[in-house]
């Protein structure tokens, strides 16, 4: 089975690969998780260089990621990807219906059927949840949503105070997520502030779902721990 999943992974691929969002990093030719920290760091540091200026960063964590993509969701998401329908159809089969049962020792538990989310293990799993996740992206030119897989960082580029639009963002992914069936821990998610200014004023407290969102003075985030501090 794996090696049709290959088969089907490939031909993803080519069909998606120039429709997908710039700013995903993972399962792509000639990209990696370095290129993902460097443009984040660029993005923040550029900015910087101009005078009232500050970032927010919120790094985005998501509640059993792959186990909540939606498969009815998924094939109208991978049409609009202009993949063939038989190859939406026959992705749907194969997240529909599936049995699970677990084995500890000589002792296995009864099998269920789930119609929910991404198998553990299978090749084509990492990439669906990329294409799942392709239209989440940001509306704003002062504000970057950069991912890698399920690795999502949302970063405000503030000038003069005005976080209009920052703010704008964190909601509409709030939204996305509850219109795509993704639950977004917000135990777990935080926000960083980058603020060099000589005599930086304290700084309202973000909010998702009426949960305030906690903020740290660094984070470790794709394997590296952000260089850039408030």
């Amino acid at each position: 089975m794996k090696s049709f999943e290959r088969l089907v992974l490939n031909h993803l691929k080519k069909i998606t690969t120039p429709l997908l969002d710039p700013l995903q990093f993972a399962y792509r030719a000639n990209r990696s998780v370095d290129d993902a920290i460097n443009l984040t760091l660029h993005f923040i540091l550029q900015h910087l260089d101009s005078s009232g200026t500050y970032a927010r960063l919120l790094f985005v964590d998501f509640s059993s990621a792959f186990n909540t993509v939606c498969p009815a969701l998924l094939q109208d998401k991978l049409s609009v990807l202009n993949v063939p329908d038989p190859i939406c159809r026959w992705i749907t089969d194969f997240l529909t219906d599936r049995r699970q049962h677990m084995r500890l020792g000589k002792n296995v538990s009864d099998t269920r059927i789930t119609n929910i989310g991404t198998p553990q293990g299978c090749v084509l799993s990492p990439l669906l949840f990329s294409l799942y996740t392709n239209s989440c992206t940001s509306n704003q030119q002062t504000v970057k949503l950069v991912k890698f897989a399920d690795d999502t960082t949302l970063i405000g580029l503030i000038s003069d105070g005005d976080e209009s639009a920052y703010r704008g963002e964190v909601e509409r992914l709030a939204s996305w997520c509850r219109n795509n069936n993704l639950e977004l821990n917000e135990q777990k998610t935080v926000e960083m502030i980058v603020d060099f200014r000589r005599t930086p004023a304290p700084l309202p407290s973000i909010t998702l779902t009426d949960n305030q969102i906690s903020t740290v003075n660094s984070f470790c985030s794709l394997g590296s721990t952000s260089p850039v501090s408030s």
